[in-house]
């Protein structure tokens, strides 16, 4: 009896030993299980949270901003032009009238008139026209667009997003940049504040407003900057300046001449060209920074034409090839090979076989990102250039010269 209660209570014991042990167990382990159970929704959470920041993405104001500045620009050639250039054109060439005008796909440029009444009784289905967009940059009425939008006309309208139509004045024009100014009278006129286009990052969202296929007015896409300082040697001009933002915003013909802004709505640069098998949109397109477009309105305001500063200097573009050959390891940025004879580049010591790096402490990758910072540079500002010369980087201060 006595063994058998003995056992009784060896069992009562061993049980609440076991007993006490899970509960152990279980009180030490519950926590971390309810942890990691409150945890999982807190993470989902802030992913939530996280996204609800980010998409969906609204550009609503910086559409609101910009779009009012860009107008829809319309150019013609008035019939004494044509008929001029047509009596020019057939003293040249006595076949000309019996085929089809000059320049008839050129940039898209559409003929006025009747198509079966050619000849030179009927100027006007020569007359020239072609429309594109432009940016207001002053209460006052200049207008900035690109030269290729209106280099043929004598007879150019501005429509502004209200629907006011004026006839404008053609300011000035620099083929090297593509670029032209006009003036319409007006004030109070709508503008935007602009961008640094030097600080701005591939990868930073951009919009294009402008006015594709002529129709399509005041049109706003999306898309992000996919490559900087970009050369693509399209401006058929000597001493042509090509250091274009590249993005993937749609734009079309119609646009050239737009706004290019960023998600602030400021003016990063001047809509330009696309790369397109097609005539139309077929994923990049590249505008003009705005750091080199406002120096050049500035100019063509002030002087009627681009006052360019000259580094007097010939480069070639550092790649791994040309690092190779001239023993170096530097593959990008511009080498001199060549100073020019009383310019700005020999008279503050720079010297063939230098590599330029830097200007103003940007970085220079390439020979269009070094076009690019002398074009936006006044005569007579001073750059500091930074070089690597035998192996060390010094830096030459240069003033420029016109």
């Amino acid at each position: 009896m006595k063994q058998f209660a003995g056992f009784v209570i060896s069992g009562i014991i061993g049980g609440m030993i076991v007993f006490g042990g899970i509960q152990m167990t279980k009180s030490d382990y519950t926590p971390a299980i309810e942890q990691s159970a409150m945890e999982l929704p807190a993470r989902t959470v802030a992913t939530n949270e996280m996204i609800s920041m980010r998409v969906p993405v609204s550009f609503a104001d910086a559409a609101e901003k910009a779009t009012p500045a860009v107008v829809h620009i319309r150019a013609r050639e008035s019939e004494e032009t044509a008929r001029n250039r047509m009596q020019q054109r057939q003293r040249q060439d006595p076949f000309y009238r019996f085929f089809q005008p000059d320049d008839l796909f050129d940039n898209f440029f559409r003929f006025e008139g009747n198509p079966f009444g050619r000849g030179m009784d009927n100027p006007e289905f020569f007359r020239r026209r072609g429309s594109g967009s432009g940016v207001i940059v002053s209460p006052d009425g200049y207008v900035v667009t690109n030269n290729h939008v209106i280099r043929f006309a004598d007879e150019v309208t501005v429509t502004l997003n209200d629907n006011r139509v004026f006839n404008a004045e053609v300011v000035g024009r620099d083929e090297t940049t593509d670029l032209a100014v006009l003036k319409i009278e007006g004030s109070n006129l709508p503008t935007l504040k602009f961008a640094d286009s030097d600080k701005s990052r591939v990868g930073d969202w951009v919009l294009a407003v402008g006015n594709p296929f002529d129709y399509l007015t005041s049109t706003v896409t999306a898309g992000i900057i996919s490559a900087k300082g970009r050369n693509l040697n399209i401006i058929d001009s000597e001493g042509s300046i090509e250091s274009f933002i590249q993005t993937d915003a749609a734009v079309n013909p119609g646009n050239s001449g737009g706004a290019l802004v960023d998600d602030l709505g400021r003016l990063l640069g001047i809509n330009t060209a696309i790369a397109t098998p097609t005539g139309a949109y077929a994923g990049y397109s590249f505008a003009i920074p705005i750091n080199l477009v406002a120096k050049i309105v500035d100019d063509i305001i002030e002087f009627g034409y681009y006052r360019r500063a000259f580094l007097g200097i010939t480069i070639s573009e550092m790649d791994a090839k040309l690092a190779d050959e001239i023993g170096v390891n530097i593959t990008t940025g511009a080498l001199i090979v060549e100073v020019q004879e009383n310019s700005s580049a020999e008279k503050a010591g720079l010297r063939p076989n230098d590599i330029i790096i830097s200007v103003n402490d940007s970085d220079i990758n390439n020979a269009s990102q070094l076009q690019a910072a002398i074009g936006a540079s006044r005569v007579g500002d001073n750059l500091m250039i930074n070089v690597s010369r035998n192996g060390r980087i010094i830096s030459v201060p240069v003033t420029l010269i016109e």
